[in-house]
């Protein structure tokens, strides 16, 4: 019988992540680890396709920081509770990745953590769909392919896919996934991307 894969968040919790002060706007993300039936998941939200940037892309609660966070780290939680209903308090941080920009200007910020495993109730104006994908899924050679593009503002990158059950994860998702699978898992994306990698 086959291990079911789990994450080892410890390499996240020491990793020293990179910041970026060079963009117009700052945002920050949250990668909710689910613990579901013995196995690792994480949950994604597909963006509401009426929205001015990534329409139904598939992304990680977040968004702009505000006025009335004190620090990035608020701006995650409170994004998540507006978008998914997650009381800060139920969200048990791990750490923090490496910031990466974004084609809308925007330098975010990912945290990873640790959430219960229950339902959750969606900002239905920003959110279309709750998607808890499994890590098993995540790690399937079968459901993951690349492409580089010559991008007009950061030149040579790469572009990573995850197709899993349905739903494909990409873009700044991909290359924030990329990072946490990278630091907790076996995973080895074939080639790099546009991060330092150490």
């Amino acid at each position: 019988m086959s291990r079911v894969p789990t994450f080892d968040l410890d390499p996240v919790a020491a990793h020293e992540p990179t910041g970026i002060d060079d963009q117009r706007f700052d945002a920050a993300v949250l990668a909710p680890v689910i613990d579901r039936d013995g196995e690792d998941h994480l949950l994604f939200t597909r963006r509401a396709d009426h929205l001015g940037e990534h329409p139904g892309q598939m992304s990680f609660p977040g968004g702009g920081a505000e006025s009335v966070d004190d620090t990035i780290l608020d701006t995650a939680l409170r994004e998540a509770n507006e978008e998914i209903g997650l009381d800060p308090e139920e969200a048990e941080i791990v750490g923090q990745l490496d910031d990466i920009r974004t084609i809308s200007e925007y330098a975010v910020t990912p945290f990873v953590a640790r959430v219960p495993d229950r339902t959750y109730d969606r900002q239905a104006s920003e959110v279309a769909e709750i998607v808890v994908l499994p890590l098993s899924g995540l790690l399937d050679p079968e459901n993951y392919e690349y492409e580089r593009r010559d991008h007009p503002y950061y030149g040579d990158i790469v572009v990573h896919y995850f197709h899993v059950d349905g739903s494909t994860v990409w873009g700044a998702t991909g290359r924030i996934l990329v990072q946490l699978l990278e630091l907790a898992t076996e995973f080895e994306a074939p080639v790099s991307d546009d991060r330092t990698r150490r």
